[in-house]
């Protein structure tokens, strides 16, 4: 499909599917893997890409538990440990069943659904301003899938060029009769093509940084940070979550990385309350992630040491989106 200036269309080759947006005025082209994660793989810009995937093709991406991209992470993003408390109860987890992902302590982390071959495109298409797909996965109908997370819910998500910049929207459902936490966010791994992560700097405006145990989980306290002015990534590599993100008048906030005059701003709706910031060494990428809660914040809501743990009423609705607006390429 194509107006003159945007174009989008599905492709299916040797079982794979992957759906193409550009804006050929632009010279901006995305690349979306449905069957692993709803998995955004590529954002050409003028024909470099700033996401961090480092396979020639896409599909050996599906057979590498690594992630790349802009992978998204639900029902809940990041470690947690043990289960989580509900609603007053508790739910262990089966990691034995599919989509269970481990970190190197045994915790469960990135949620269930980072390389689901479960979604299904239900719209591709542009208009006179953009060029858009839509997926949909719905959680409810996968056993493996309810006997981790035993709330019946169902995902929407929209990918859209417009504008120079990719929004990516989710929406989230709740189907089941009980209020379900909202712990979801994404991992999108950003690179400046020809700048070495060591020449440039991260602008990362947040009040407070979240003190976590050995195991990188939350205890529950932040400490306050200023990092107005940007910092040197030639002098501080994170791991680490931040809470008190500081927002403008619409409650968007604006995290970017930018060297030798290239710059990727990505800027977090409101509901995303919590960054993780990702940089870690000897690597040429940034992570600024958009998340729903703090990590394990649904246990710690139910400790009394989280406040900020957003819920979806039975039958309601969750929606947010973050964009991503590459400059000076």
């Amino acid at each position: 499909m194509h107006n003159g200036t945007y174009t989008a269309e599905q492709r299916s080759k040797s079982g794979l599917t992957t759906v193409h947006l550009a804006d050929e005025a632009r010279g901006i082209r995305v690349s979306i893997l449905p069957s692993l994660g709803n998995r955004t793989y590529e954002m050409l810009v003028q024909g470099a890409n700033i996401l961090h995937f480092p396979f020639d093709d896409p599909a050996a991406a599906k057979s590498d538990r690594h992630l790349n991209g802009i992978p998204f992470l639900a029902p809940w993003a990041n470690r947690m440990p043990e289960g989580f408390s509900a609603n007053g109860k508790h739910y262990a987890f089966n990691p034995g069943l599919d989509g269970v992902r481990l970190d190197q302590n045994g915790i469960a982390i990135h949620g269930l659904l980072w390389a689901s071959p479960l979604w299904e495109v239900v719209d591709v298409g542009t208009d006179d301003s953009s060029a858009y797909v839509t997926s949909r996965l719905e959680f409810w109908r996968h056993p493996d899938l309810m006997a981790n997370w035993p709330f019946a819910h169902e995902y929407e998500m929209t990918h859209r060029l417009a504008d120079g910049a990719l929004e990516v929207s989710v929406k989230v459902t709740n189907r089941s009769a009980a209020p379900m936490p909202v712990a979801v966010g994404f991992h999108p791994y950003f690179q400046l093509p020809g700048v070495p992560i060591e020449e440039c700097v991260a602008m990362i405006p947040v009040r407070r940084h979240v003190d976590a145990d050995s195991r990188l989980v939350p205890t529950g306290e932040t400490t306050a940070v200023d990092f107005a002015g940007g910092v040197r990534l030639k002098d501080r590599r994170f791991d680490d979550g931040f809470t008190g993100l500081i927002r403008d008048a619409d409650g968007r906030t604006v995290f970017a990385v930018a060297g030798r005059g290239k710059k990727v701003e990505v800027t977090f709706g409101p509901g995303y309350r919590v960054a993780i910031i990702y940089a870690p060494p000897e690597q040429n990428y940034i992570c600024f992630e958009p998340m729903a809660a703090l990590t394990n914040g649904i246990n710690l809501a139910a400790e009394g040491k989280y406040s900020e743990l957003q819920t979806i009423p039975a039958g309601g609705e969750w929606r947010e989106s973050f964009l991503v607006r590459p400059e000076g390429f």
